[in-house]
C-alpha cells in the first residue's frame, strides 16, 4: 500500500498543504472546523510526518541535541523532564548524548572526548539546537581547545548551556544561582544556632563547587564564624564519597555539629555513615544538601536541602532555544534563584528536629 503523504491529506480535506503544515506544526491559527478535519484524516491514515522531507522544505529537522555526563545521576532527569515537557509544546524532540565515563576522580579525558564526538554527530544530524550540562562547562578553568571546539559548533547551530558557563565567550545559559543557594545553606544553620560546620563534598576543578565552597565561607564570616580547613572536604558528589567525609570526620578530635554537603547524593551518604556510627540525625548532627532530588523528600529522616528548580530551569532552556533557533532575540544570561526546602534534618544543637 502506497504510503500517504502531507499532499494526499490535503488534497482530501480540500486545502492547500500549508494549512495541513499549520496543523501539523502549530504555527498559526486554523479555522477550528478547517482544523478538525485535517485531525480526522491524520488519525485516519495515521499519518507521520516525514522527517527528511520537513528539513527539506523547512530547513530544520525539528531536533535538538542534549548533551550531559551522567544520566544515572537523578539531578539530571529533572531538568530532563522540564526540558521535554516544554520542547514537545514547541514540537521538538531531542537526541539523548550520556558521556558518562568509568573514571570516577571527576575530571575524565575520556568524558570530554565522547562530548567532542557528540558535537560533531549533533552538527552532521544537522539538529536545530545543541544544550550542554555538565562536563567541560562545569570546569573551572576549561583548556582553550575544549573551548573553542563549542565555540565553533555555536557558529554553525544554536548552542545554550545549562547550570555552566565557558568563561570569556558570552554564550547563552541558563543557570540556577549557585552562591545564593549556598549562602540559604548556610545561614539556615547559623540561625538555628551552628557554629562549628563543615562542607564536605564536590571537586574544587568544577566551578559550581567552587562556587558553593566560597558562598559557604563568606557566609560564615560574615557571621563572625571560623572555618576550619579540616572540616573542608572535598572528592566526590556520590553516596559512597559521602560516607566516606564523615568518617574523615569522625576521626578528628573536634567534630562539627552540622555538615553542609555539596549535594544530596553526597548527604544521603553522611546520613548512612552517621547512621552506622550510632549518630542521630538532626540531634546529633544536622545536614544539609544542594540540588533537591526526589531521594531528598524519601530519605530518613526527610533531607533539608536547596532547590536549583531543576524542571523550570529545563523548561527555560527549551523555551530559549527555540527563540534562538527561530532568530528572536534572547538575553545572555537567564538566572533561576534557588529555594531553601527545610525538611526534618536540621535541628538546633542537640535539640530537637524541625518538622517540614
Amino acid at each position: 500500500m502506497k504510503p500517504v503523504t502531507v499532499y494526499d491529506i490535503a488534497r482530501e480535506a480540500n486545502v492547500s498543504v500549508a494549512t495541513v503544515s499549520r496543523v501539523l506544526n502549530n504555527t498559526a491559527p486554523v479555522k477550528k472546523s478547517t482544523r478538525d478535519r485535517i485531525t480526522e484524516l491524520i488519525n485516519k491514515y495515521q499519518f507521520q510526518p516525514n522527517a527528511l522531507a520537513r528539513s527539506l522544505f523547512k530547513k530544520e529537522t525539528g531536533m535538538i541535541g542534549v548533551i550531559l555526563p551522567d544520566i544515572t545521576n537523578p539531578f539530571f532527569p529533572e531538568v530532563l523532564s522540564g526540558l521535554d515537557q516544554e520542547a514537545r509544546n514547541k514540537g521538538y524532540t531531542f537526541f539523548l548524548c550520556d558521556t558518562v565515563s568509568t573514571n570516577t576522580n571527576g575530571d575524565s579525558g575520556e568524558q570530554y572526548v565522547r562530548e567532542s564526538e557528540y558535537l560533531n554527530i549533533l552538527v552532521e544530524k544537522q539538529v536545530d539546537g545543541i544544550i550542554m550540562l555538565g562536563g567541560r562547562i562545569n570546569l573551572a578553568k576549561p583548556s582553550a581547545e575544549l573551548v573553542n571546539e563549542v565555540v565553533e559548533v555555536c557558529k554553525r547551530v544554536p548552542v545554550l548551556l545549562i547550570n555552566g558557563n565557558l568563561p570569556g565567550e558570552g554564550m547563552n545559559r541558563v543557570y540556577a544561582d549557585e552562591k545564593v543557594g549556598a549562602e540559604l545553606a548556610t545561614q539556615h544553620l547559623i540561625d538555628l544556632g551552628h557554629r562549628d560546620i563543615a562542607f564536605v563534598g564536590g571537586y574544587r576543578h568544577m566551578s559550581n563547587t567552587l562556587q558553593r565552597i566560597q558562598s559557604f565561607v563568606k557566609t560564615m564570616e560574615k557571621n563572625g564564624l571560623k572555618v576550619r580547613k579540616e572540616w573542608m572536604l572535598d572528592g566526590g558528589f556520590s553516596v559512597e564519597s559521602g560516607k566516606a567525609f564523615l568518617n574523615i570526620l569522625l576521626g578528628l578530635p573536634e567534630r562539627p555539629t552540622a555538615v553542609f554537603c555539596a549535594n544530596d547524593l553526597v548527604a544521603i551518604g553522611v546520613m548512612k555513615a552517621a547512621n552506622k556510627a550510632g549518630l542521630r540525625v538532626p540531634h546529633d548532627l544536622s545536614l544539609v544538601g544542594f540540588d533537591d532530588i526526589p531521594y531528598a523528600s524519601n530519605s530518613i529522616p526527610e533531607l533539608t536541602t536547596v532547590s536549583l528548580k531543576c524542571y523550570d530551569v529545563g523548561r527555560n532552556a527549551a523555551d530559549l532555544l527555540h527563540q534562538m533557533i527561530t532568530k528572536n532575540k534572547v538575553s545572555r544570561n537567564t538566572k533561576v534563584r534557588p529555594e531553601l526546602i527545610v525538611r526534618e534534618s536540621t535541628a538546633p544543637p542537640g535539640g530537637k528536629g524541625l518538622k517540614a
